[in-house]
């Protein structure tokens, strides 16, 4: 599985700028679980050989975006509120503080595949 990301986030992922994402997800999407690896790329048909960027998910949560803190805008990117809702409406197209949309935290793994992936234990 992938989560498709903006060219510069993808360096901002292996940089360690970026931690975390929040997406507008229908109900019917099957988010990733917190301890897999997961492809972060600029591509929807980039395969598995050809991606350059892993992350782990270390958490994921719902969240309004109205209740996004400074310190998440921060870890989206290195924005403040503002410039991160700027980037949301130049990529979602409409800001709502009442939407409740999913937070997804991560950490960048590598450039390739860890062998070894460690799950958590529901």
């Amino acid at each position: 599985m992938s989560l498709l990301f903006q060219p510069e986030h993808v360096e901002q992922i292996r940089s360690g700028e970026k931690t975390a994402t929040r997406r507008d997800w229908s109900e019917n999407y099957n988010p990733p679980r917190a301890g897999t690896v997961q492809m972060a790329t600029e591509s929807l048909f980039e395969s598995d050989e050809e991606c350059e960027c892993y992350i782990r998910i270390k958490d994921i949560y719902e969240q309004p975006l109205g209740e996004m803190t400074a310190r998440d805008a921060e870890r989206e990117g290195g924005y403040t509120l503002e410039e991160f809702r700027k980037k949301w409406e130049e990529i979602n197209d409409e800001w709502d503080p009442d939407k409740v949309v999913t937070a997804v935290e991560f950490e960048y793994v590598g450039r390739s595949r860890p062998t070894k992936q460690v799950s958590q234990v529901e």
